[in-house]
């Protein structure tokens, strides 16, 4: 007799990104051809030299990065989370705010082991983020799926509507992924009034905010003397500082919030990665100036990837951000088919908008998401040629 099997697993799709690199077995790409891989948005480089060379003295000079530590995060890395972020926001935010996580996606993973159970709802803005959507399914968690406008924004109205006595969030993505938008300050404000209106949270994941467009601070929640009543924020150091495979989040909340990750963080991994850690402390302290090299290239790749689709025929350029851009393809196929035609005819790995909407939404089989920031303005222009020259 065949063991049980968890049904909330069960009916959790795989993973996207995995998925879809099973669609390359067995194709052999050219080099007349290569490969064009936009279908994940992690930096494929590894950390600056100066940093790689912190994480390496740390390892030999540094015996607790080899133990275990705390669980809610390395003090000092808290407080400098805290520190500027308060500068950044222009609020207050203290140490005791702050846990640090094994990645963002344990940061929100953590975040609904303290807000929802079996049964309970949270609201995604649609295409949402599928790690979100694949969590909450896990969980027995309803995602309610909130449609966005043709800028790819959530209303207020909408979210309103919503809302029932199962409610216990709203999560937002700013700058969003899939969407790539960055969603306007008085927007952020309006959610948050409403979250805090019916006592339910607001989860806001800006893992792509070194990447904002805007100068100055992309919102002003912090500054709400009572903000940690509702607000939850949650980050990445990954992008920033190339460490995606040290597993470095952090979540920003209320300490009695926090109180209650701490006994989530503890069954799952103890302690955030201690080399991770140390290494986001020095990049926090040391590449200012390098993150802001990093913004100013990402900002240029977008505006190639603006310029590129305006001249492709039939193409709509749906949202465009941080790292993505979300696209309307001109084709009769549904997108989950021609992504995978796509890899076989002009060697590009996207990700269809199948994988950010209900199965019910039909809006996501004329979509794709490409993640752009691991391909230059040559990788760029050669995507958008062998776009224009895809014929289906």
């Amino acid at each position: 007799m065949t063991t049980p099997f968890n049904p909330n697993m069960i009916a959790t799709t795989p993973p996207p990104v995995m998925e879809a690199r099973r669609w390359l077995e067995g194709i052999a790409f050219t080099d007349d051809m290569p490969l064009i891989n936009v279908s994940q948005a992690a930096p494929v480089d590894p950390p600056p030299p100066a940093l790689r060379q912190a994480i390496a003295d740390a390892a030999l000079n540094d015996d607790t990065t080899h133990l275990y530590g705390p669980v809610l995060g390395l003090p000092d890395l808290r407080a400098e989370v805290a520190s500027q972020w308060s500068d950044a926001y222009g609020g207050t935010i203290a140490p005791d705010n702050v846990a640090i996580t094994s990645g963002c996606n344990q940061a929100f993973a953590a975040t609904l082991a303290t807000l929802a159970a079996p049964g309970d709802e949270v609201i995604l803005p649609t295409p949402w983020y599928f790690n979100h959507k694949m969590w909450l399914d896990m969980g027995g968690i309803t995602a309610v799926a909130l449609q966005t406008d043709r800028e790819l924004l959530p209303t207020v109205a909408g979210a309103e509507a919503l809302i029932t006595e199962r409610t216990r969030a709203i999560a937002l993505v700013t700058p969003n992924n899939p969407g790539g938008v960055e969603y306007p300050a008085d927007l952020v404000r309006a959610f948050f009034n409403l979250a805090q209106a019916y006592g339910i949270a607001l989860i806001i994941d800006e893992t792509y905010r070194d990447f904002d467009s805007r100068s100055g601070a992309p919102h002003d929640l912090f500054t709400t003397p009572d903000w940690s009543e509702t607000l939850i924020q949650l980050y990445s150091f990954s992008k920033a500082y190339r460490l995606t495979g040290h597993r470095v989040g952090a979540m920003v909340a209320s300490p009695d919030r926090l109180a209650q990750v701490e006994k989530f963080l503890d069954t799952v991994a103890i302690c955030p990665n201690q080399l991770g850690q140390h290494a986001a402390l020095w990049g926090m302290r040391n590449l200012g100036q390098w993150v802001a090299g990093e913004r100013d290239e990402i900002l240029d790749r977008r505006a190639a990837i603006e310029t590129g689709f305006a001249r492709l025929p039939g193409w709509k350029l749906l949202g465009c951000g941080a790292y993505f851009a979300y696209v309307q393809h001109p084709f009769e196929m549904a997108s989950d088919a021609l992504c995978k035609q796509m890899v076989r005819d002009i060697a590009v790995l996207a990700l269809p908008g199948t994988m950010f909407m209900p199965k019910h939404d039909t809006a996501g089989q004329r979509q794709l998401r490409i993640a752009f920031a691991n391909i230059d303005r040559a990788g760029i222009a050669t995507l958008i040629d062998r776009l224009a020259s895809f014929a289906p």
